[in-house]
């Protein structure tokens, strides 16, 4: 099987040998043909069978065709006519990919069959211009440094052009430009290209790229173009300083700002790039220690910030220069220079001081006085400093600039410590700031007394009542005055201002006690004898000089129920029993006796009252509790009693009441009796006087005796002392005398006398006259019976009593 198999082998090569010769025998003649290329579809070529000697009308018998190149039908023959033609479109550059030679050549080989036989066609690509040059890339970058200096040379990528001869690159342009131009070379294959020479330095800063077209022409025509970008990159160099847009900067900045808080910002610009561009900022060493403790630098951002606290009172303008400096290997640097000049806030109270303050001073104090010397102040500045100041209203004070900041406290009406002791003065500042600011202070002026005050009792009269019997040394009352002044100005002193009454000094009555004013009776009154008494108390201060004044005292003394009343009729000789005798025969409401009671009390306390305390038959006499009259009530029979028995008793009005008893036996008589009309100038009999004449003459001569003695007395004063005014009360010594016209016979009635004569009362025996003391200065009314009837009149004082009344009383009376 192996030998088979090389047998075969060697068959076919021999038989392949052999065909390859037969056909080198055939072709052996080679057509030539030119064309230029890009002919268009079915443009004809040539008349391929002429040229090869083919008859037109064997070609489709003969199946003639053509090589396919490439892949490609390029050419085709026309078997009806035996024309070679074009079949699709001839692109030389692209036949022709690798140009070794100016020349490009197309092969194809025409069989046909019957016998075969093969014809060899070169065909000639002719090239036309129809490719434009151009450059593998369309743009080209150059890095230069801006430190290149002109004439540099630098090489550009050349264009390309398919075409051939004429009709490939034949030169080079560069737009305009200022900085560079081209210069075109030639290389050893005939190709062009071009270098870019640098003809100016470059300023990256100014121009730090430039855009370059370069065109490539070939020498076609019409010639053809090709453009490429060029863009130049100026490499930068560190050939610019920093640069701030001012060399001075101001800024305003208001105080207490916040820590932290931005200020401002430093914005140094470098032209160059890179490293080159980069800047630090740092405070120069012209710049302060405080400015850069105050403010703080970041090198990166150039923001000025604030460190600590900004007080515009401390420190108003901060200067500080700051330097920017580049990163490059040689750095360069730029300065400039920040003032910052801190803005007011109104965060400064105005303050105070009190430079001088006077107290305390006097209370007469003159107007316009300085009593403070105060300064003000504000740290602020504008209206935030100004300060205006001003005490609470009211006050007697002002104020008066005395000069810048300077202001005076003067008195503007006139003091008076006794209504303000002392005046809290605040004084208030307060500045023109929004909002404003204000302090104050509080001083405390005390004011000295001065004794200008007189002292004064809470009344101008004083009544004092003082109940008789008093015991001596007694205190009757405390007249106090009051003096607003203080310490020795208040100390007050009491005297009685001296009035002597019958020879009696006021010193003797009474006693004040100097430093607080009691009053104090020295002696025991009495009620019947002395009434009243007015004289004046001062009260003086201990001031320099000092100052007194005086009240009227008028002491009243007050009657107690201390006398018990006397009953003066019917008169009793010895004991309390008296014996009357009236006729039987005496008709219903005769008088058959009436008691009669004195009481040397006040009227008050001397109004008497009888009552029957006993007495024989109620329904046979009656007796009027008033005036004492007793009355039968009814004629006697022959039933009632000869004898009849009556106890009265006479009791005074006072508390408690004081009385005195009087028995009365009653004996009726069968024998007439005369009339009173007739028994009215029958003397009495002397048994019944018998018994009175030894005191009757005694009384009349003591009487006499003392009378002498006051009218001796009388003229003794007289002489001595002043006449008195009209208007003066009437003389104790002076005598008045009444007559009354109801009573039956004149009442003499004395005010000085010690005694006196009194008709009290008729009899059936005739008049009863008595004599009693009587209190001094006191007048006595006695009722009595009229002579002409038997009904009884009273004066018109009181109720057919005997009683004591006042001066004062009597006179209206």
């Amino acid at each position: 099987m192996e030998t088979n198999s090389l047998v075969h082998t060697w068959i076919r090569y021999v038989s392949v040998f052999l065909l390859i010769s037969a056909a080198q025998d055939l072709a052996s003649a080679v057509t030539h043909y030119s064309i230029p290329e890009e002919m268009e579809e079915g443009s004809v070529v040539a008349n391929l069978a002429a040229d090869l000697g083919l008859d037109v009308k064997t070609l489709s018998r003969r199946k003639m065709r053509l090589d396919i190149i490439g892949n490609k039908k390029y050419l085709d023959v026309n078997k009806e006519t035996g024309e070679l033609y074009v079949v699709e479109k001839i692109d030389r550059e692209f036949i022709c990919a690798i140009k070794t030679a100016t020349t490009c050549f197309m092969k194809v080989d025409a069989t046909i069959e019957n016998p075969i036989r093969m014809f060899n066609i070169e065909l000639e690509i002719m090239d036309i211009n129809d490719n434009a040059p151009y450059f593998r890339r369309d743009t080209m970058h150059l890095d230069i440094s801006e430190s290149t200096p002109a004439g540099e040379r630098f090489s550009l990528n050349n264009a390309i052009d398919p075409d051939v001869g004429s009709n490939s690159v034949k030169t080079y342009y560069l737009r305009e430009s200022e900085h560079f131009n081209i210069e075109v070379q030639t290389g050893r294959d005939g190709s062009k290209f071009a270098d870019l020479i640098l003809k100016k330095a470059l300023d990256r800063e100014e121009h730090a790229v430039h855009n370059l077209i370069l065109t490539a022409v070939d020498g076609g025509v019409p010639t053809r173009s090709g453009t490429a970008s060029i863009i130049v990159r100026v490499l930068d160099t560190n050939d610019n300083a920093p640069q701030f847009d001012q060399d001075v900067y101001k800024i305003n900045l208001m105080e207490n700002s916040p820590i932290g808080s931005l200020v401002f910002q430093f914005n140094a610009t470098d032209p160059d790039e890179g490293t080159n561009s980069e800047i630090s900022y740092s405070f120069s060493l012209y710049t302060s220690e405080k400015t850069q403790s105050t403010f703080s630098l970041n090198p990166k951002t150039g923001e000025i910030r604030v460190k600590e606290m900004i007080n515009y009172e401390d420190f108003r303008i901060y200067d500080m220069e700051v330097i920017a400096t580049d990163q490059g290997s040689n750095p360069l640097s730029g300065q400039c220079k920040l003032n910052i000049l801190v803005t007011d806030m109104n965060d400064n109270h105005p303050e105070i001081s009190i430079k001088s303050f006077q107290s305390p001073v006097k209370e007469n104090v003159a107007v316009d006085t300085v009593i403070a010397v105060v300064s003000v102040s504000d740290k602020d500045s504008g209206e935030n400093g100004v300060v205006d100041i001003h005490i609470s209203k009211g006050l007697p004070f002002a104020f008066r600039e005395s000069s810048d900041n300077y202001y005076e406290l003067v008195v503007s009406e006139p003091l008076d410590r006794e209504k303000v002791p002392e005046y809290d003065i605040t004084f208030t500042v307060t500045d023109r700031g929004s909002p404003p600011l204000s302090d104050n202070e509080t001083m405390t002026l005390e004011l000295l007394d001065v004794n200008d005050n007189v002292p004064q009792f809470p009344q101008s009269f004083y009544t004092i009542p003082v109940t008789e019997n008093n015991a001596p040394g007694a205190l009757l009352s405390s007249l106090t005055a009051f003096d607003p002044d203080l310490h020795e100005n208040q100390y007050l002193v009491y005297f009685i201002i001296e009035k002597e009454i019958v020879n009696t000094s006021m010193s003797m009555l009474f006693s004040i006690n100097p430093e607080n004013g009691n009053l104090y009776s020295l002696k025991t009154f009495d009620y019947e004898i002395e009434k009243e008494f007015l004289f004046h108390i001062e009260a003086r201060d201990s001031g320099v000089p000092p100052l007194s004044s005086n009240v009227t005292v008028h002491i009243v003394i007050v009657d107690q129920n201390d006398n018990t009343p006397v009953i003066v009729s019917p008169w009793r000789a010895h004991g309390s029993l008296v014996e009357e005798k009236i006729p039987r025969s005496t008709d219903k409401g005769c008088l058959v006796s009436k008691v009669i009671a004195i009481d040397t009390d006040s009227v008050k306390n001397s109004r008497i009252t009888y009552q029957f305390l006993q007495v024989t038959d109620a329904t046979l006499f009656s007796l009027d509790q008033y005036n004492g009259e007793i009355r039968t009530m009814r004629m006697f029979s022959y039933r009632d009693p000869h004898h009849q028995r009556l106890v009265v008793i006479a009791k005074d009005n006072g508390e408690p009441a004081l009385s005195a008893t009087v028995t009365i036996k009653l004996s009726t008589v069968e024998t007439a009796v005369k009339a009173y009309s007739d028994m009215t100038e029958v003397p009495l009999e002397y048994d019944i006087f018998s018994d009175l004449n030894l005191y009757l003459v005694i009384g009349l001569g003591s009487v006499s005796f003392l009378l002498l003695i006051t009218i001796l007395v009388t003229c003794v004063l007289k002489c001595q002392k002043p006449k008195p005014s009209k208007a003066a009360p009437p003389c104790r010594n002076s005598v008045i005398s009444e007559r009354n016209s109801t009573i039956a016979d004149s009442t003499l009635v004395s005010n000085d006398a010690y005694w006196y004569s009194l008709f009290l009362a008729e009899t059936r025996k005739g008049k009863l006259v008595v004599r009693q003391p009587v209190p001094k200065g006191s007048r006595y009314i006695v009722s009595s019976i009229p002579r002409s009837t038997g009904l009884t009149e009273t004066s018109d004082s009181a109720a057919s009593t005997l009683q004591a009344s006042t001066t004062t009383s009597s006179s209206s009376s």
